[in-house]
């Protein structure tokens, strides 16, 4: 007879799972095209035009559709600027293993401190005299955070992040690091600096995945390495290591069995059966983590399968796609003029609807583009794409483009 501990694992391992996600999602979907949600309508007839718009943002971007993979690995280029290129080419005389490890420490530690910058705040790189805002300046601030050793406690080997120097990250550093200042601010600092901290306790504690001598980030890529058959490793594996190491780091939210959930919240109409029923996972910062791991692994000579298994990313710029191209409605016009947290019924509400939409409009532009779901995978329509799309029709409509609902970020959900 399965023990309290097995149930509990079992219910923890459901709403970790992107199948999950999806099932859930789709069901809010469901009853939004019947009418039958508090907070959202749905015209799905305009998920056609959608579709167009994303396609013609996809067709100047990518004329040849050779998109790559949605990741954090496309904004260290910004600007046009080749700034892996030399970083690549010092790391050349290291093993190719350690070369992953590195790779891992940058992509974690850059992605963990990518959720919502704030419209405000702005990052000035000075080698390039340039401005950068948003996404693509906070991957800039950390990725110079990273080159400077800001998350290295071994001054001779500055290119890592290990333990010791992410339990040193402090408001003062990453403020210095990011530029914030009285009038730039930074939305979620202390929640970002918490998350570092936090992050370097994990490490420090879970040998299994980061090493049991010297214990560092870049240490993952070493177990999931080893969690390849015949060279072959399922994304889905790489999500279940990410969800499963980085449980510790996430804010105070849902816990089952003393497991912190992370980004899993309740909705009154989500469905599901069991202990895990009215229950969301969207886990949008893990799945982000975890698309812009498979480069790295990949470059080591895993083969990494299952890359559509994962699911579309719950955060602004898609959601936001969908409500500025008319796909989705807020049924209460004044909830559009005031700020929400990403606990309320309403953000959950729309962050489900996007992931579900996401796949609907992926079917969609395959089809318009005559390619296959393995041609074009949902990687793919993420970068070309959606997010593309939805940072576009954002700054046609807004002045500042800044998303059609506003949010208060604590800095590790959006």
């Amino acid at each position: 007879m399965p023990s309290k501990a097995d149930d509990t694992r079992q219910v923890i391992d459901t709403l970790r799972a992107p199948r999950t996600i999806r099932e859930r999602c789709h069901h809010l979907l469901a009853l939004a095209q019947a009418d039958r949600l508090r907070h959202f309508a749905c015209a799905i007839d305009q998920l056609e035009a959608t579709a167009v718009y994303v396609e013609g943002v996809i067709r100047e971007t990518y004329p040849a559709l050779d998109i790559p993979f949605h990741s954090r690995w496309r904004h260290f280029n910004v600007g046009g600027i080749d700034r892996l290129g030399p970083w690549s080419r010092r790391l050349a005389s290291y093993p190719p293993d350690e070369r992953a490890r590195c790779a891992f420490d940058l992509a974690i530690t850059s992605v963990l401190l990518d959720a919502g910058a704030g419209a405000a705040w702005r990052y000035h790189e000075a080698d390039t005299d340039t401005v950068y805002t948003r996404s693509e300046g906070l991957a800039i601030a950390s990725w110079h955070l990273y080159l400077k050793g800001g998350f290295s406690s071994c001054a001779a080997r500055p290119w890592q992040a290990d333990a010791e120097g992410l339990q040193q990250v402090s408001v003062a550093s990453l403020s210095k690091a990011f530029q914030v200042a009285a009038d730039n601010p930074l939305a979620g600092l202390d929640g970002r600096v918490a998350l570092m901290q936090k992050l370097g306790e994990a490490v420090a504690k879970q040998p299994h995945y980061f090493g049991h001598t010297a214990p560092r980030l870049g240490h993952l890529y070493d177990y999931l390495y080893t969690q390849a058959e015949d060279g072959k490793l399922p994304a889905a594996a790489i999500l279940a290591a990410v969800l499963d190491s980085l449980a510790p780091i996430w804010p105070d939210r849902l816990t089952i069995g003393g497991v912190n959930m992370g980004d899993v919240w309740p909705h009154p109409q989500a469905g599901g059966e069991g202990p895990s029923a009215g229950l969301v996972p969207l886990h949008k910062l893990s799945q982000w983590l975890t698309y812009s791991l498979i480069e790295p692994l990949q470059e080591a000579g895993v083969q990494v399968v299952g890359v559509d298994d994962l699911t579309g990313l719950a955060e602004y710029r898609n959601g936001g796609l969908f409500i500025d191209s008319g796909v989705l409605r807020c049924r209460h016009r004044e909830m559009q003029d005031r700020a929400h947290r990403p606990d309320t019924e309403l953000m959950v509400e729309w962050r489900a609807l996007t992931v579900a939409l996401l796949d609907r409009v992926a079917e969609r532009l395959r089809a318009r583009l005559g390619v296959s779901p393995e041609a074009m995978p949902l990687a793919r329509v993420l970068e070309g794409g959606t997010w593309r799309a939805g940072r576009r029709i954002a700054a046609e409509q807004r002045s500042g483009g800044g998303p059609p609902l506003q949010i208060i970020s604590d800095g590790t959900v959006f």
